[in-house]
């Protein structure tokens, strides 16, 4: 038994690729730990507020000095970092927009990174703090970025392994829907992707 978070950047709703592929990946570790719980959040629907200097200053400050300002503007990087910490699993629907993430995705990565709480330092460097997890990334796109000259511009796969790891979740596989608006290749793309999952 399992505690799967499965969070939704896509701003296509149910047609999304992303989404479709994400929800497969949930079906499959529901299949795979009998009993799982899953909690399902669709980052668009949270209006999320994008990073600014009341809220830095407040991720910085120690918590016995903060203000009811200062908290309020931290309640909803408190839920969203206790809502990561709760999970086994965390599946992320991460369509390519513009070669990267939705910016709500963004907004909750700036959220979930804090100081002392979800990454550290030591005398050799940064250190993650969120360990234990196990991250499945269902990433749609247009075009082929998994190999071939477009491979470059994917600056989500990369982007997402790079600073998850940095916060300890060192263990992510990425399963593609791609080529959803290519002539020959979008007709079996989403069946494709969903064929690869696998569940670890």
């Amino acid at each position: 038994m399992k505690r799967i978070l499965h969070l939704i950047s896509s701003i296509q709703g149910n047609q999304s690729y992303s989404f479709r592929l994400s929800k497969a990946i949930v079906e499959k570790g529901i299949e795979k730990y009998p009993g799982s719980t899953v909690e399902e959040v669709n980052l668009n629907d949270l209006d999320i507020p994008h990073l600014n200097p009341t809220i830095l200053q407040s991720m910085f400050t120690p918590g016995e000095q903060l203000t009811a300002e200062a908290k309020e503007s931290l309640r909803y990087s408190d839920e969203a970092v206790k809502q990561l910490m709760a999970s086994d699993i965390i599946v992320i629907g991460a369509p390519l927009y513009n070669f990267t993430i939705h910016t709500a995705l963004k907004a909750w990565i700036d959220h979930i990174t804090r100081a002392g709480i979800t990454f550290g330092y030591n005398e050799n460097g940064p250190v993650g703090m969120v360990t234990g997890k196990k991250v499945y990334v269902a990433m749609s796109s247009g075009g082929i970025y998994s190999e071939g000259p477009s491979k470059g511009n994917d600056f989500v796969a990369p982007y997402l392994k790079a600073f998850l790891g940095f916060l300890g979740m060192t263990d992510m596989t990425v399963f593609r829907a791609e080529g959803v608006k290519v002539p020959g290749v979008k007709e079996y793309a989403l069946e494709k992707g969903i064929e690869s999952i696998r569940i670890d």
